[in-house]
């Protein structure tokens, strides 16, 4: 009788995936600088990480070579989605606390990040170099928002270290590694592999490139990527560095160009040993594509609106940018994101932009296609370029104040207590009160306000003191007074004497 065959699984110990997190300028590119051996913080602009980056360094532990997949994220308060997609993504978070600068507004929004997702994590007090440097006074800050590290009431691990001179780094890792081994991380390699999408971009020579963390099995060139209704070919195949590769496994950072759409960031995918049998899975899916970041909001009156097109080089910076611009959104300044997307402002941008009323163009790390600037510079376009997300947020601060420049304002001329009404016929009616600022003037409009609610308006007919008939009225006096309007007026309500 033949015996039927059982495929076993093999586990294989995983690398951990750890995220380093913190306030910004707080120091965490330039530890993983030091860690990696490489430094890119000089050709970041503005000296922040505006991007997850995602990195493998190998380090020695316990005697053993131990690899490592380093996740560093953005520090600028308007890229909390991606931290906390970053978070989503890792195993071991990395606390970053400068030891100078002490616990910021983005160390404690990092701290809630971690705790929700019940993450094993270690502090580091970087900075320790510096003139100033105060550990302890870190220490009992972190306690005071919940966070009790080993000899201050808890748990927690941490190290003091310098990213700068690599002070503490050794220490830093082996307890990373130890927190890591603690979670018992397995993955099986003999599996098609699978993952996370970390990032999307549209490169204008290449095609629409992802970045891809493998989660668990082995993905290989030949094979078929799908993450939501995205397919690519692993043609071209590249590790974190920019070299090809052949095939990569579990915890490895990836770029695979070739995709057909570009990939949700926070997506899954899925490796398939052909293009047949991808699409054979797609047509079992119902995933979605990147859509146009839209704001719905009707303009009140009173209200001016400015329409955004956005183009960035991410998905990621996409979705930040938007979020801190639509932060300056107020009572007064509607604003609407119509068009969002990955790459240049193509000559599609520009012409929308034309026929849209209000319309300005942001690019963040992107520029113009030459076959658009023909089209803005026609129409007068509005438009700004930049490779820092707080100089287009300046830029479009300063098209606000020139749109709440053209809002048409009313000046408040006085206001008055209505103390008494009397006879009232059709739309006229005849109300005794008292000045309390300003003062009111026969011809001129005013507001009904009821509980300081505004219910209607109305307009003076004529005034008398006594029974002489006068033309204003000033602070403090009472006054009678003939008036035009449709909603009666009742005793205690106030009338608002505006100009225009």
């Amino acid at each position: 009788m033949k015996k039927k065959q059982v495929k076993v699984e093999v586990s294989f110990v995983r690398p951990p995936v750890i995220v380093v997190m913190g306030h910004v300028d707080h120091g965490k590119s330039t530890l993983l600088d030091y860690i990696r051996k490489a430094n890119i913080t000089e050709g970041e602009a503005g000296g922040i990480t505006q991007h997850i980056g995602a990195y493998e360094v190998e380090t020695e532990h316990e005697g053993k070579k131990r690899k490592i997949t380093f996740l560093d994220t953005p520090g600028h308060e308007a890229f909390s989605k991606m931290r906390t997609r970053g978070v989503i993504i890792a195993d071991i978070a990395i606390l970053v606390v400068s030891a100078d600068d002490g616990v910021q507004p983005q160390t404690i929004e990092a701290c809630n990040t971690i705790k929700e997702a019940e993450m094993p994590f270690l502090v580091a007090i970087n900075k320790i170099d510096k003139l100033g440097a105060d550990p302890e006074k870190v220490k009992a800050q972190l306690a005071e928002n919940g966070v009790y590290v080993e000899g201050y009431g808890g748990n927690v691990p941490f190290v003091k270290i310098s990213g700068k001179t690599g002070e503490g780094v050794p220490e830093m890792l082996d307890v990373a590694l130890i927190l890591a081994d603690m979670e018992n991380l397995q993955a099986d390699a003999d599996q098609n592999a699978s993952g996370i999408v970390i990032e999307s971009n549209m490169d204008s020579k290449r095609g629409i490139s992802s970045t891809l963390l493998i989660k668990n099995g082995t993905l290989k060139k030949g094979m078929y990527l799908l993450a939501g209704k995205a397919m690519a070919p692993v043609r071209i195949f590249e590790n974190f560095l920019g070299k090809t590769v052949e095939e990569a496994s579990f915890s490895s950072p990836i770029r695979i160009t070739g995709f057909n759409t570009l990939p949700n960031i926070g997506e899954e995918f899925k490796a398939y040993a052909d293009k047949n049998e991808a699409e054979k899975a797609l047509a079992k899916t119902t995933g979605t594509i990147l859509t146009t970041p839209t704001q719905n909001k009707k303009t009140k009156e009173g209200e001016a609106s400015i329409r955004l097109i956005i183009k960035t080089d991410t998905a990621g910076s996409l979705e930040a940018l938007e979020k801190e611009l639509m932060k300056l959104q107020d009572e007064e300044i509607v604003l609407t994101a119509l068009k969002g997307g990955v790459g240049n402002i193509n000559e599609d941008d520009a012409k929308f932009a034309s026929i849209s009323r209000n319309c300005v163009l942001v690019g963040f790390n992107v520029s113009v296609d030459s076959s658009a600037k023909e089209t803005i510079e026609r129409y007068s376009t509005p438009i700004f370029l930049s490779n820092i997300i707080y100089k287009i947020s300046d830029w479009l601060k300063e098209e606000i104040a020139k749109k709440k420049a053209e809002i048409p304002r009313e000046e408040i001329v006085g206001v008055a207590k209505i103390l008494k009404t009397f006879s009232r016929q059709k739309n006229k009616q005849v109300i005794g009160g008292r000045m309390i600022s300003g003062k009111i003037i026969t011809g001129k409009s005013f507001k009904i306000k009821r509980r300081d609610v505004e219910i209607g308006m109305g307009k003076i007919i004529n005034l008398q003191q006594g029974k002489q008939e006068i033309k204003e009225v000033s602070d403090n006096l009472e006054f009678g007074a003939m008036t035009e309007n449709q909603i009666e007026i009742t005793r205690d309500d106030e009338i608002v004497i505006i100009g225009k």
